[in-house]
């Protein structure tokens, strides 16, 4: 499957997620599609195995869970949040370390405050490892966050500018 691309979202330094100088983190570099969907492009490294060469659940639901919630950023702005009130995951198969993998996620209700979205972890070969349904509560960054996050820590994405994303062989 193939994805246009239409832009790339802010990342932060420090989020566990996507910060650039959090040395434990996922680096995730975020692009939005034409179709209003969220890729999150990713490689977990060998901190983050639960059994040997596979990617901890906990981390499957935690890039899971940023990419749902960013999907509000597609309509709203990047100064506009999902803030989790609920999530559910189905694995379906072990997901490997050290390989890029992605998310695919979107908005499936907008209800203004709150909102639900759906996501999937995707391996290299395109099959489905996690699936998830959330809902969350849209939040604005100045209603979280003090100012000098805005300023000094949510910054410019340094992926790279992509025109497509192919999911799967």
């Amino acid at each position: 499957m193939k994805f246009d691309i239409v832009n790339r979202q802010k990342i932060s330094k420090n989020c566990f997620v996507c910060g650039v100088e959090n040395d434990l983190g996922l680096k995730t570099k975020f692009y939005e599609t034409s179709s209003e969907e969220i890729i999150a492009v990713f490689t977990p490294n060998d901190k983050l195995q639960s059994y040997p060469n596979i990617l901890h659940g906990g981390i499957s639901a935690t890039i899971l869970d940023e990419t749902i919630g960013r999907a509000l950023m597609i309509k709203y702005g990047a100064d506009s949040f999902g803030v989790t009130v609920e999530l559910n995951l189905r694995y379906k198969k072990p997901v490997p370390l050290n390989q890029e993998l992605k998310v695919v996620a979107r908005v499936t209700s907008d209800r203004g405050r709150l909102f639900e979205g759906s996501g999937e972890l995707i391996l290299p070969n395109g099959d489905v490892a996690v699936t998830a349904k959330g809902k969350y509560m849209k939040r604005e960054i100045k209603d979280i966050i003090d100012k000098d996050f805005s300023e000094e820590e949510w910054i410019a994405s340094d992926a790279k500018d992509l025109k497509t994303i192919k999911i799967g062989e």
